[in-house]
Order: C-alpha cells, then structure tokens, then sequence
C-alpha cells in the first residue's frame, strides 16, 4: 500500500505511476545488460566490454533515480525520462526488421511519452514553489 500524500501535495496521478513503473522497468534492464556484459568479457575486448558495462550501469542507476524522483513530484526527472524514450524509439525503428524486439521497445517509449505529457502528471510535476508550504 502507498502511502498517503503530505498536505497540500497532490497525489501522483496514475500516468505518472505507470510511467515512473516502466521507466524503473527500463533501468534495471540496463542494470542486467550491464552484468551480462561484465560477465562476457574477454582480453580481447577488454576495454569495450569494461565501458560499455560501465556505462549500461549508469545508465541504469540514472533511470532508476528518475524513476524514483518522478514518484517523488521532481520536475527535474522529466527531462532524462524524455529523452530516453526518444532514444528507444530511434532504437525500435533501427530495429524494425526484429518486430519481436522494435514493436515492445516503441510500446514503452510511447506510453512512458503519454504518461509523461498527461495533463494530471504535468499539474504534479509543475514547479510551483509555493505547494507543500503551510500558510
């Protein structure tokens, strides 16, 4: 169960959630990528394996905090979140001729996208200095 909100903040609507949701679904596959691709090193790809299981780590740990941030009412996670669904869409259309893998990857960027732009998580995610402050 969640708990509730303080006063005078708002609940997350219920777009922000499953788009907050997918968002951690999206970090902590980039987190497995990262373990697959430490555990598939070899010399003779030593540097490539190593950064490139350094940055899906990251990565992964970046979505996952702005997973966590969005749940939170953080404007400031908006931006990252965006920006990898704009990512994984042009990753699903270099990836058209595999419609097992393109059509899932454009269906979560698409309705992370939709969730993010809803009119509730917009009003929830609006800088408002003022809400939360006791008169």
């Amino acid at each position: 169960m969640s708990e509730p909100a303080p006063p005078g903040v708002p609940a997350n609507p219920p777009q922000l959630l499953v788009a907050a949701s997918l968002v951690a679904v999206q970090g902590l596959l980039l987190l497995l990528f990262a373990v697959l691709e430490a555990a598939s090193l070899s010399s003779e790809r030593m540097s490539m394996g190593l950064t490139t299981s350094a940055f899906f780590f990251a990565y992964g740990a970046a979505l996952l905090g702005c997973a966590w941030a969005l749940t939170r009412q953080h404007a400031w996670a908006r931006g990252p979140v965006l920006l990898t669904q704009l990512i994984q869409l042009g990753l699903a259309w270099n990836l058209r001729d595999r419609l097992e893998l393109s059509i899932p990857m454009a269906l979560v960027a698409l309705i992370v996208v939709a969730g993010m732009l809803s009119p509730a998580t917009q009003d929830v995610l609006a800088d408002d200095p003022m809400r939360g402050r006791a008169d």
